[in-house]
C-alpha cells in the first residue's frame, strides 16, 4: 500500500503551498490530503470503491458522461489544488511567474518521467498534442520526394501538422490504410512494412485511434521502422493514461500527448517525449530569452504561460498514484468486458472496435443498426443525459464510447438500456 506520509509529503500542492500558506491554511491543506488518500490509496477494487472514485469528480446533475475521448474532467483535488496555485500566483506575479515555481515545476516534470518509467531528461511540458505534433513536423529537415508515412485513421492535428509543414516542401504523404477491425498486431505491421521505400524517413502514427478505439503495435512499428533507418512519431492523446506505458519500451523516437484527457489535467496542458538520441532534430516552435540551452527544456520555453495548470498535472499524477497504475489499467479493461458482454449477444448492435485487449482498450465504438449515429447521440443526450461522441468516418455510423475510471458498471448499465430503447 501506497505509503502516507511519503504521498503527502510529495504532492504537488504540499511542496507548492507549504511555503506560502499561514499554519491554519496549512492545517486544512493537509487534512484534505489525509482525506482524499484514505479514500483512495484502500485496498480492493469493487464496484463499491469506483462509486466513491467517481465522486470524486463533479459533473453536471443528471448527466452521465462517456466522452473522455474527447475531453476529460478534473477530479475535485485537482480543480481545488490548481485553484490554489493561481491564488498563489495572483498575489505574487512576478515571483511566481519567473523563478519562484523552477523547483516545483521540475517535480512535476518528474513525476511524468516516473509515470512513464522514463528519464525526466526525456519529458517536455508542452499544451497539448496538437503543439507536439507541430513541433515535430515542423523540426524535421526532408527533402522534395521524402515520404512520410501516416494510418488511414490519424486525428485531423496529426495529420494536419505534415500537410503544412512539409508537403509544400515536396514532401509525399502516405495513408497506410487501416481494416476497421485488424485480426492481429501482425497485420498492421505489416501494412506499414509493405509500405515502406527506401524514401520513407518518418513513420507518424496514432497510439488509439480517435475513431474506434483501435490500438496500434507501436512497439513492432517501431522495431521495424528503425532497422530501415526510419523515424517513429506517435500521437499518444487517447492512450497516455488509458493503460500503462513504459516511453522506452514503446520504442519510438517521439510521443506526444494532451493530459487534459486520460490523465484529468487541467485542460491546456500536454506532455512531449523525445529519445534523447532523437532529441538532435527538434528545433523549438517558439524562441525567446534562454534559447541556447540545449536540454528538452528549450522546447517549452513560452516565457509567460499557465503555470498553476503546469502544477495542477501534478496534482492529477498525485491522484492518479493513489489509486495506482495497475488498478486503473485493471478497471478500464474490466468496463471494457462488461460493456461488449452486453452487447455481444444483442444482434441490434454491431461493435466496430476490434476485441483483443492488445488491439483496444477504454474506448470502444458501437452500432446501432438502422440507426443514424448522430441521431442516437441526440436521442441519448435529451431523453436520458448521457453524452458520447458519434463517429461517422470511415463508414462507421457509431457512438464512440469512453469508459474512464469515474464510469461505472451502473452508467453502463444505463447506457446499454438506453440504446437498446
Amino acid at each position: 500500500m501506497l505509503n502516507r506520509r511519503n504521498w503527502l509529503r510529495q504532492s504537488v500542492l504540499a511542496t507548492a503551498g507549504a511555503a506560502l500558506l499561514a499554519p491554519a491554511g496549512l492545517q486544512a491543506l493537509n487534512d484534505r490530503q489525509t482525506r482524499l488518500y484514505e479514500q483512495l490509496a484502500t485496498p480492493g477494487s469493487d464496484e463499491a470503491y469506483w462509486e466513491m472514485v467517481k465522486s470524486q469528480f463533479s459533473f453536471a446533475p443528471g448527466l452521465t458522461y462517456f466522452n473522455n475521448g474527447s475531453l476529460g474532467a478534473c477530479p475535485d483535488h485537482v480543480s481545488q489544488a490548481t485553484n490554489e496555485f493561481r491564488k498563489t500566483l495572483d498575489g505574487f506575479p512576478s515571483r511566481y511567474m519567473w523563478g519562484g515555481w523552477d523547483d516545483e515545476k521540475e517535480a512535476v516534470r518528474e513525476k511524468v518521467a516516473e509515470t512513464f518509467a522514463v528519464s525526466p531528461e526525456t519529458i517536455a511540458l508542452i499544451h497539448n498534442t496538437t503543439e507536439g505534433m507541430n513541433l515535430i513536423a515542423s523540426s524535421m529537415e526532408l527533402e522534395e520526394g521524402d515520404e512520410v508515412l501516416l494510418s488511414s485513421h490519424e486525428h485531423t492535428s496529426a495529420r494536419v501538422p505534415w500537410k503544412y509543414w512539409q508537403e509544400r516542401k515536396g514532401v509525399v504523404l502516405k495513408d497506410v490504410e487501416l481494416p476497421l477491425l485488424p485480426k492481429s498486431r501482425e497485420e498492421i505491421v505489416e501494412l506499414f512494412r509493405q509500405a515502406i521505400t527506401p524514401k520513407t524517413k518518418v513513420i507518424s502514427i496514432v497510439h488509439v485511434t480517435n475513431t474506434n478505439g483501435m490500438r496500434l503495435p507501436v512497439r513492432e512499428i517501431s522495431d521495424m521502422a528503425h532497422e530501415r533507418g526510419v523515424l517513429v512519431a506517435v500521437d499518444g492523446a487517447q492512450s497516455m493514461g488509458m493503460f500503462r506505458i513504459n516511453l522506452d519500451e514503446l520504442g519510438c523516437d517521439f510521443f506526444t500527448s494532451s493530459s487534459h484527457k486520460w490523465l484529468f489535467s487541467p485542460k491546456g496542458m500536454g506532455v512531449f517525449y523525445a529519445r534523447e538520441e532523437a532529441q538532435k532534430w527538434l528545433k523549438p516552435l517558439i524562441v525567446c530569452r534562454g534559447w541556447e540551452d540545449t536540454s528538452i527544456r528549450r522546447l517549452e520555453n513560452y516565457n509567460t504561460r499557465n503555470l498553476p495548470e503546469l502544477l495542477g498535472l501534478g496534482a492529477a499524477l498525485d491522484f492518479r498514484s493513489l489509486i495506482g497504475q495497475e488498478r486503473i489499467e485493471q478497471r478500464i479493461f474490466e468496463l471494457k468486458h462488461y460493456f461488449r458482454e452486453l452487447l455481444n449477444s444483442d444482434d441490434r448492435f454491431a461493435l466496430k472496435t476490434p476485441a483483443p485487449d492488445g488491439l483496444s482498450a477504454g474506448i470502444q465504438t458501437v452500432e446501432v443498426l438502422g440507426k443514424n449515429a448522430a441521431e442516437v447521440r441526440k436521442a441519448l443526450s435529451d431523453n436520458h443525459g448521457i453524452d458520447c461522441r458519434p463517429m461517422t468516418a470511415h463508414s462507421i455510423n457509431g457512438l464512440r464510447i469512453s469508459l474512464a475510471i469515474y464510469c461505472t458498471k451502473a452508467d453502463v448499465d444505463r447506457l446499454v438500456k438506453a440504446l437498446a430503447g
